[in-house]
């Protein structure tokens, strides 16, 4: 071999000698940062992989509280924080349907963070499954039928009755209740706008909403009051108002019917009325069977 392909040679034995020793260097670099991050993934400063849950914290913005959360969570004593599974524990706390949203995070040492958004009731409506006693469950405005827990009574007491509508099993609850965020527009204008008059009503009913978009509303006195779904409700409770305070004024037979649900011309029907009760409409909720879904 010539000096000159000697040299050549030797040049690259040299550079590829470098591209090596950099892959190594980069690859020795690579297996200590994952070793160091699994370390910290696994026992973040310092924590043992057994160190157990000492705390539970909750927070909500609703109404549920930390003893709620630990019942549900149900964790055994001395449950090693790493070792929990996040994302049952996570399916625990949405089995109740009040929850809507939730998150659990570990924060080491010894805390497991519980962070829910609540959904909050607009109605009320009476389920009776089979030949069970009737009970109270709340509805939200997403249709969203649940249990209520952590509400004082005052302000369950204070929720309409939902009537004329049908509730179908869904998995161990039951399958939303259609329209109801135009039941729960309605309601939150009604009693942001006018409480005295929102106190007053006791039942609402969505017999008519899918066919007709018309909304029900009955007071306790048995005036009944039809509202559109079409037209803002801002100006049919104001027009309601207005119609009130007239008849009031004028005397005579007390108003039965007021329908808002056609315009500024509003028909109003006069007699003897039936007050409403001050318990749940007994056909509230009839319960029917759909195909693969047995009759309660």
């Amino acid at each position: 071999m010539s000096p000159e392909g000697h040299r050549r040679l030797v040049r690259r034995v040299l550079r590829i000698g470098g591209v090596a020793g950099v892959l190594a260097a980069i690859g020795w670099t690579a297996w200590q940062t994952a070793g160091a991050l699994a370390d910290s993934a696994t026992s973040p400063s310092g924590v043992a992989d057994g160190t157990p849950v000492r705390d539970v914290v909750l927070v909500t913005d609703g109404v549920l509280d930390r003893a709620w959360l630990v019942h549900t969570l149900a964790l055994p004593r001395g449950a090693p924080l790493m070792g929990l599974d996040l994302g049952r524990l996570r399916d625990r706390v949405l089995a109740s349907r009040q929850v809507a949203s939730a998150s659990i995070i570990r924060n080491f040492p010894s805390t497991l963070q519980v962070r829910i958004s609540e959904r909050s009731p607009v109605a009320r409506v009476l389920v009776q499954d089979g030949g069970g006693a009737p009970r109270v469950m709340l509805v939200a405005r997403d249709g969203v039928v649940f249990e209520g827990a952590g509400f004082e009574l005052p302000m369950l007491d204070s929720l309409p009755w939902l009537d004329g509508t049908k509730l179908v099993r869904q998995g161990d609850g039951y399958a939303p209740v259609a329209g109801m965020d135009s039941v729960g527009e309605l309601l939150g204008r009604a009693k942001l706008e006018d409480e005295a008059v929102y106190r007053d009503w006791r039942v609402v009913s969505v017999a008519r909403l899918a066919t007709d978009g018309q909304i029900e509303v009955r007071t306790r006195d048995g005036v009944s009051v039809i509202f559109g779904t079409q037209e803002d409700y801002f100006r049919q409770l104001a027009r309601l108002d207005l119609l009130l305070d007239a008849a009031r004024s004028r005397g005579g037979d007390p108003v039965r019917e007021i329908d808002l649900s056609i315009g500024d011309q509003v028909p109003m029907t006069f007699g003897s009325r039936v007050p409403a009760p001050d318990e749940s409409p007994a056909a509230t909720t009839s319960l029917f069977k759909t195909p693969n879904q047995r009759e309660l």
